[in-house]
């Protein structure tokens, strides 16, 4: 039997990045821009506060770009602020290289498997699938998604009842799939 579960984001990841005015090192998005434009070329930052003492920081989004190298539609969304734009921006490698951050992902994800009635059959296929580059433990989310004890999942993997063509033991943020011998 094939199962399809997803890794859904429920909400904007914090920003693991230290705070310029005190010792904080997590960040929240506002889900604003800031946009300057300086006669021909523009400047774009995403606003993210503070945590501990609410302080703003610019995150660099665009630097000194002209007005007609950027798609209007894409301004649009930036002048409008459009969240989906902001969680885009968030997991782009190039704007988390440039501002030197990285995604804390605790309690900003759930787990959906569409109810738990295909845990009585003795083999069961799962397609796992993320809709965001979520870093998660595999068998966190096997144990989550089966009702099991994490240990009970490694035991399992350890006997060869749950099987997978990727590691199980590290993070993975990308699709993949297992199955589960009862």
């Amino acid at each position: 039997m094939l199962i399809t579960w997803a890794v859904v984001p429920t909400c904007l990841p914090l920003v693991r990045r230290r705070c310029h005015a005190c010792a904080s090192r997590r960040l929240r998005p506002s889900g604003r821009f800031r946009v300057n434009a300086n006669h021909k070329l523009i400047d774009v930052w995403l606003l993210a506060l503070c945590t501990a003492c609410g302080v703003t920081a610019k995150l660099t989004v665009l630097e000194r770009m002209t007005v007609r190298a950027i798609r209007p539609e894409v301004l649009d969304r930036l002048h409008d602020n459009d969240s989906g734009l902001t969680a885009e921006l968030l997991q782009d490698p190039i704007v988390q290289r440039r501002n030197r951050f990285d995604l804390d992902w605790t309690d900003a994800w759930r787990l959906d498997t569409d109810g738990s009635d295909h845990l009585d059959h003795d083999v069961i296929d799962v397609v796992v699938r993320f809709a965001a580059r979520i870093p998660v433990r595999p068998v966190r989310l096997i144990a989550d998604g089966c009702g099991l004890s994490r240990g009970e999942v490694d035991r399992l993997i350890r006997e060869g009842r749950i099987v997978s063509a990727v590691r199980l033991s590290g993070r993975l943020s990308g699709d993949f799939t297992f199955t589960l011998k009862r």
